[in-house]
């Protein structure tokens, strides 16, 4: 029905006009009372827009390993560095202080807090390796690795799943048949 045009009691009529589907026992009820229809200009949703938009798309600029490395995680409380790093600019401008100068402080900022996360990892990998401890997981992975470590197990699974091995013998022995009847018919 996703092809038809019109709401759901003008498909349903016409589905129903058409013999192509019994009358369902609520139509006659929806067609007395129709379900309200709200107005749309130009049938267009409009593009919510923010005003700290144009600087996260300066970050972005500036920085486009943040888009990988800084993942945007929806559970999170914490806003991604791109949205701190644009409400920091407009925080700055608020105050009187110029754009290009409100973008340099937070970029410093951001840098700045980039490189205190590795030190503060690095640090806990050396107390934990001369307590002798195992190495804790590092709390601010980039979002890379954390879709390869997802990952990894599927991998080693297609070298020793043998259901894996099955469809790959199966895909090798087509590929094998499509070539024999290219080389006994002459060509492509």
């Amino acid at each position: 029905m996703s092809y038809m045009k019109g709401d759901l009691l003008t498909r349903t009529r016409k589905l129903v006009k058409g013999l192509a589907k019994a009358e369902p026992s609520w139509l006659k009820a929806m067609e007395r009372v129709p379900p309200p229809t709200f107005p749309r200009p130009d049938g267009k949703v409009k593009k919510i827009s923010l005003p700290e938009d144009v600087y996260i798309r300066k970050f972005f600029q500036k920085h486009p390993d943040s888009k990988y490395e800084d993942a945007i995680k929806m559970t999170a409380f914490n806003p991604p560095p791109a949205r701190v790093f644009g409400c920091r600019v407009l925080e700055l401008k608020e105050e009187g202080v110029s754009e290009e100068e409100a973008m340099a402080v937070a970029n410093m900022e951001y840098r700045a807090e980039k490189k205190a996360k590795r030190t503060a990892y690095a640090r806990l990998k050396q107390i934990t390796r001369l307590q002798g401890k195992k190495l804790p997981p590092n709390p601010y992975p980039s979002a890379i690795k954390e879709i390869q470590a997802e990952e990894r197990k599927y991998i080693r699974d297609r070298f020793f799943d043998p259901k894996i091995l099955k469809i790959v013998e199966k895909m090798k022995e087509e590929k094998a048949a499509v070539m024999q009847d290219r080389i006994r018919g002459g060509g492509w």
